[in-house]
């Protein structure tokens, strides 16, 4: 498949059935597979042979998806967790550990953020947060001699800033570690990381790629372009030994292209168990083969929201990458240059008093904690995912109280405007 366009590929990669075979990926749902002799088993688990033999670790179907999502993003590995904050964890905590530190973007998702400040901190892992539009010297100054790893959203959720890959891609290499990049928004259709220097890609499959609201799962994509040997001291667990796993040396023994996600499989998954069940890698291919249609009108509906606002007065300030007066503009023309995503978060006069009187008034979009649906959807962090704020507290997180969330999804855009200038006229 690697000569067909990204159009053919959501369709038809991972997956190619033989002589009457299944012409759907077939759901195998099965905790286990069945072999004739112990041998044969074995050697499955000295990673001597493929198959498979438990679907803790790995399954057929998680598989074909898997390998259709790699074929999407341009790497040579990959595998499904069961949600997208899984596959961050499982990224960074395979190259981290007690003792490692991380560089990371400040604009990420909130989750993300909690995962890497607080949780990943109690296992003895620090990190320092920069700014995504730091200097190259800003974004230096930020290594340290146990930094293990650099992490940033291609497009951040929420706040719609755009990750200069090329620069943190650089400062990364430099200091002789990977650039994980975090693809969700954007989707392989209208960014791919790993042409711009990324090295892992993640993804919260949860959204666009299964695009219903119907199936929670993440993915972690390999390059396969990282030279591990080349920085062995830093990276141990993938360069020397592993004592939990018959003494298997990962980058030895399947190099650049499939170290980094068999050692996340053979070991993480098979130690912390976050598997994305069969069903739901089943469900996620009908929407990845259809990804590649759903975005152009995803990002054709935000473009017009964002545009509609941008000129409304009742809205401060409106924040999407297509639009001239965005401050990332200039880097959306670059990596994205057929637009990002369906997501438009604005900020409205009068607060949040305005924001819930405009939420109420919406006929049309869903308020959800959901984004990157089919369906128009909506969020008013500070009346919902951070009530507990003060305005003042808000304020300081970069999080107005009069801010909005927007997810547009599939329908006319006259629709979704008409929706929003009903709802603004209540304020």
């Amino acid at each position: 498949m690697e000569n067909y366009t990204i159009n053919t590929k959501c369709v038809q990669a991972g997956y190619r059935p033989g002589n009457g075979e299944p012409r759907q990926i077939p759901i195998v749902q099965s905790t286990t597979f069945k072999y004739d002799t112990s041998e044969d088993m074995g050697k499955l688990f000295d990673l001597e042979a493929s198959g498979y033999f438990y679907t803790r670790l790995q399954n057929p179907t998680n598989d074909y998806v898997a390998a259709k999502i790699a074929a999407l993003e341009g790497g040579t590995a990959a595998m499904l967790t069961s949600s997208g904050q899984a596959a961050n964890f499982f990224a960074l905590f395979n190259i981290c550990e007690c003792g490692s530190h991380i560089v990371a973007s400040s604009s990420i998702y909130g989750g993300t953020f909690n995962l890497i400040a607080v949780t990943m901190a109690k296992m003895g892992i620090e990190v320092t947060f920069v700014s995504p539009t730091a200097s190259e010297e800003e974004l230096n100054a930020a290594f340290k001699d146990n930094t293990r790893a650099v992490f940033g959203e291609t497009i951040a959720n929420p706040a719609l800033t755009v990750l200069d890959i090329e620069k943190f891609a650089k400062a990364a290499h430099s200091h002789g570690v990977p650039l994980i990049v975090d693809n969700t928004f954007p989707t392989p259709v209208n960014c791919r990381p790993i042409e711009w220097g990324a090295d892992i890609v993640t993804h919260s499959t949860t959204k666009y790629m299964d695009g219903h609201g119907a199936a929670v799962g993440g993915v972690i994509v390999d390059s396969g372009k990282f030279d591990w040997m080349a920085h062995a001291d830093k990276f141990p667990g993938l360069c020397t030994p592993d004592d939990s796993y018959h003494g298997i040396t990962y980058a030895e023994k399947f190099g650049k292209e499939g170290a980094f996600i068999t050692k996340a499989t053979a070991q993480l998954m098979r130690d912390f168990g976050s598997i994305q069940s069969p069903q739901n890698a089943f469900i996620l291919n009908l929407g990845l083969e259809s990804l590649h249609v759903r975005m152009p009108r995803h990002v054709e509906n935000g473009q017009a929201v964002a545009e509609f606002l941008e000129k409304h007065p009742k809205v401060v300030k409106v924040n999407y990458s297509g639009l001239k007066s965005d401050p990332y503009y200039e880097l959306g023309q670059k990596y994205l240059p057929n637009g990002g995503c369906g997501v438009v978060s604005f900020e409205l006069k009068g607060g949040r008093d305005a924001a819930q009187k405009f939420m109420k008034g919406l006929r049309l979009a869903a308020i959800e904690t959901h984004v990157a649906d089919a369906r128009t959807c909506c969020l008013n962090p500070a009346t919902s995912t951070h009530r507990q704020m003060s305005d003042e507290q808000l304020a300081q997180a970069g999080i107005p109280a009069g801010l909005v969330r927007m997810s547009c999804g599939l329908e006319d855009k006259k629709d979704l405007i008409a929706d929003i200038e009903n709802a603004l006229n209540q304020i």
